[in-house]
């Protein structure tokens, strides 16, 4: 009886390795990209490729151990939340209402320390911030949610 247990989760095992979720993989920087719109500084940049793009932008670099599944759907999962609150590659699409909501958002999850997850940092260390790097995080939000506020 075992032994046809093993078997059946064996082939579930091996039979869910080919049902594999959509990626989200792009390198194009379109015109909505927020880079596009508004100034983002070498050293932002470097931060943001470093430590939120994977999960906020529309060019996920993806890890090999996602080939597995189901932490390959899980990490999905993840990605696909992130971008539903925040996509980097599709800034310009937003309301500038929901733009200035954006950069108070990233103000406070990173002066709470929310952001990066611990899910993410665990696998990713170099995506951990600096208290420097969280400070010129928010200065930045807040320059831009200023920027943006002018326009509204």
């Amino acid at each position: 009886m075992k032994k046809k247990i093993l078997w059946i989760l064996l082939l579930i095992i091996t039979g869910i390795q080919f049902i594999r979720p959509t990626r989200n993989e792009s390198t194009a920087i379109t015109n909505n990209d927020i880079s596009q719109l508004y100034y983002v500084s070498p050293e932002i940049s470097g931060i943001l490729k470093r430590a939120c793009n994977d999960c906020h932008t529309n060019n996920t670099i993806y890890p090999w151990y996602t080939n597995v599944q189901p932490l390959g759907w899980w990490m999905q999962d993840h990605v696909d939340d992130g971008k539903r609150n925040l996509n980097f590659s599709e800034f310009g699409t937003y309301k500038p209402k929901d733009q200035d909501h954006a950069m108070e958002e990233i103000i406070e999850v990173i002066e709470n320390n929310e952001m990066p997850l611990d899910s993410y940092t665990w696998m990713h260390s170099d995506a951990k911030l600096t208290e420097e790097e969280k400070e010129m995080l928010v200065e930045w939000a807040k320059q831009l949610k200023a920027e943006i506020a002018a326009v509204k």
